[in-house]
């Protein structure tokens, strides 16, 4: 028996002229694990929320069709019954959290359905997702990767058959999203549980799925093995679905006549074999911009400290320097929890340092006022509904001028709105909109008051790769508004790509401040502080140790003039 049977499923939501899913046929193996893919909207989440009952007994709508979770239909089940068949991690998994302890909230779920033994089952699942030793601590005491495996665990302490990962690892950087990939595997290999992750990131595809389904408007266009699937190169990326860096980069040296083989490698070690006998031609070295001697930002022995309910405060930054010129572009990189968003939140004057001064332009933020801030630099925060306070992404845009008496405020409002494409969709909700959409309506919000500075965090987060290459369009699109920039990310495609220096925190440290070159050259800094550079860089150094290829472009160029004679 199949642990999921789909036949002739079609949903449609309440007013939506057209369904989101269409007519969808489908069996998954007990212990398959099986990635979804396919463009923002076509349905992938949806078909997911119908395995575990939201759909259609909490989400209602146009239902036909039939799904069976082991044998049983989902129609006859409700959702109580089938969160003990179908356990599921939603992308926004803090939401998931609602306990103070992490093993209080590990157990919850069982303690809900009254079983007695709801703490041995918390207990359980909080080993198996390698959070023992944790149960006692507050779950604001955990980092973002830890929270998603607490998430985690609480749908695991009810021993589903079937788990539902939603885009996993989009908000960890490279450690985390690691860790729980393995915690998956071990959960798919020793414990027989049949995983279905909703995923972008094919390197993680290529390494831990063992077959790939791709949609596309609301249909299934085909199930394959992950290597046969990840060799579908023109056909996932006009789902705009990236294959992994090394296969791409293998497509682009066929084109060149330079690679001839006809089976792509989809990891590193398969590229080893597969482009071992080219020869490596350094590109060349990239100019590095005028540095302005004004400082933007300087941090001057900045020291802050959180309180803690529980146990000794933490500190955050102890006797920061740092200084950020005018007109640079920066990435702040390093792990969860290393201070990015922090260092953020003090520029604008959001937290206050204990001890030491935060000037901008040369002037200390403790002495001015918040609306004066608000003029020379903006947050643009990592989720972008938090900067949606109005019924419509017009009201939005303006409120900032209109508060502020700006003169000719709608003029720009228009402006605005026609730079970032949203003149259409002017009246909508930001709420409502994708995720693309937003992100484009918080950056027109963010740059509104044209503010010297524009902070950045996590902007890519939660985008599939087209949505992420529009976005870093659109920061190359507004360089002729803002004078700096800095960006707090894990993407580190964004980091090459975008920034010109670096800065990588670690323990509230800056361990490091150069360019991508001086950064990712340095193989123990990156994994002293846990930061991973493109797969496609990594592929570069396996084959020629001292190789800066950062993108798919420059490993073929720089590879791609053929074998060694």
């Amino acid at each position: 028996m199949n642990a999921v049977e789909i036949s002739g499923l079609s949903f449609t939501y309440p007013g939506a002229a057209q369904p989101t899913l269409r007519d969808i046929s489908l069996s998954i193996e007990k212990g398959d694990f099986l990635a979804v893919v396919g463009n923002n909207g076509c349905g992938k989440s949806t078909l997911c929320k119908a395995l575990n009952g939201l759909i259609p007994h909490f989400i209602t709508g146009r239902f036909e069709g039939r799904v069976l979770i082991d044998g049983e239909d989902t129609l006859g089940l409700d959702v109580g019954s089938l969160a003990r068949k179908v356990g599921y991690v939603y992308q926004d998994f803090e939401n998931q959290i609602v306990r103070p302890t992490v093993l209080d909230d590990a157990s919850y779920a069982c303690l809900n359905y009254a079983m007695p033994d709801y703490l041995e089952r918390g207990r359980a699942a909080l080993e198996r997702c390698g959070l023992a030793g944790r149960e006692a601590e507050y779950v604001w005491q955990l980092s973002g990767g830890q929270t998603h495996l607490l998430a985690l665990a609480g749908a695991l302490s009810l021993e589903p058959e079937v788990l539902i990962l939603d885009e996993p690892i989009a908000q960890l950087d490279p450690g985390h999203a690691d860790r729980i990939y393995e915690v998956l595997k071990r959960l798919n290999e020793d414990c027989g549980k049949t995983i279905i992750v909703i995923e972008h990131h094919t390197e993680y595809i290529a390494d831990y799925c063992r077959r790939v389904v791709l949609m596309r408007d609301g249909e299934i266009r085909w199930v394959k093995p992950t290597d046969e699937a990840l060799q579908c190169v023109d056909e996932l990326v006009e789902c705009n679905i990236f294959p992994p860096q090394v296969t791409r980069a293998a497509r682009a040296l066929q084109e060149r006549g330079v690679y001839t083989a006809g089976h792509l490698p989809t990891t590193v070690e398969q590229g080893r074999e597969a482009f071992g006998d080219l020869v490596y031609t350094p590109a060349p070295a990239r100019p590095l911009p005028a540095r302005s001697q004004e400082n933007a930002v300087e941090f001057a022995g900045v020291s802050l400290a959180y309180r803690s309910v529980k146990g000794e405060g933490h500190t955050v930054f102890d006797g920061l320097d740092l200084e950020i010129k005018r007109g640079e572009r920066v990435a702040l990189i390093g792990s969860n929890g290393a201070g990015k968003s922090t260092l953020m939140k003090l520029m604008v004057g959001l937290l206050r340092p204990q001890s030491g001064e935060v000037r901008l332009f040369g002037e200390t933020i403790g002495e001015r006022k918040a609306e004066d801030i608000a003029r020379h630099i903006s947050l643009v925060y990592q989720n972008p509904e938090q900067m949606f306070i109005k019924d419509s992404i017009r009201a939005d845009i303006a409120y900032a001028m209109q508060v502020r008496d700006v003169p000719d405020w709608e003029r720009r409002t228009g402006e605005l709105l026609a730079r970032f494409r949203l003149t259409e969709l002017a009246g909508r909700d930001g709420r409502l909109m994708s995720g693309g959409q937003m992100r484009r309506a918080s950056l027109a919000i963010g740059i509104a008051l044209n503010p010297g500075i524009l902070l950045l965090d996590e902007p890519t987060a939660n985008l599939d790769i087209a949505t992420r290459r529009e976005i870093m369009d659109v920061l190359e699109d507004i360089k002729d508004i803002i004078q700096t920039a800095v960006i707090a990310t894990h993407d580190m495609q964004l980091v090459c790509q975008w920034a010109e220096r670096l800065i990588v925190l670690s323990g509230g440290k800056v361990v490091a401040d150069g360019t991508r070159d001086e950064i990712f050259a340095d193989a123990a800094l990156a994994e002293t502080v846990g930061i991973r550079p493109p797969e496609i860089f990594s592929m570069a150094r396996v084959l020629k140790p001292d190789a800066l290829c950062y993108t798919v472009g420059e490993f073929a160029d720089c590879f791609g003039r053929g074998a060694k004679s």
